[in-house]
């Protein structure tokens, strides 16, 4: 079983930063690949970046590439999506995702989910 709790979404304008992180409780952190999904209104849930238990593998939507980076530190049971450049697309409800892998994350396969903070770039 895995908690998991987002905190750092916000306002911020076009071509800003923030910091999305994501606390997870639970014994099968360390073990758990984990992502980011967001959802816009009115659109459909959609994978933005997922990492390995270990950090070495990640993935990334082509509409983040270069301009999103996750990242997690196990020893604090924490996942990060830096999201730099931001654009008014980015805008959406977030959402920390836990799976047994990230092959599995990529397909929307995910065992748990966290309640999703709201990003919103302004222009």
């Amino acid at each position: 079983q895995v908690q998991l709790v987002e905190s750092g979404g916000g306002l911020v304008q076009v071509g800003g930063s923030l910091r999305l992180s994501c606390a997870a409780s639970g014994r099968s952190f360390g073990t758990s690949a984990m992502g980011w999904f967001r959802q816009a209104p009115g659109k459909e849930r959609e994978f933005v970046a997922t990492i390995s238990w270990t950090g070495v593998t990640t993935h990334y939507n082509d509409s983040v590439k270069g301009r999103f980076t996750i990242s997690r530190d196990n020893a604090k049971n924490t996942v990060y999506l830096q999201m730099n450049s931001l654009k008014s697309e980015d805008t959406a409800v977030y959402y920390c995702a836990a799976g047994v892998r990230t092959a599995a994350i990529l397909k929307n396969e995910v065992d748990y989910w966290g309640q999703g903070t709201q990003v919103t770039v302004s222009s």
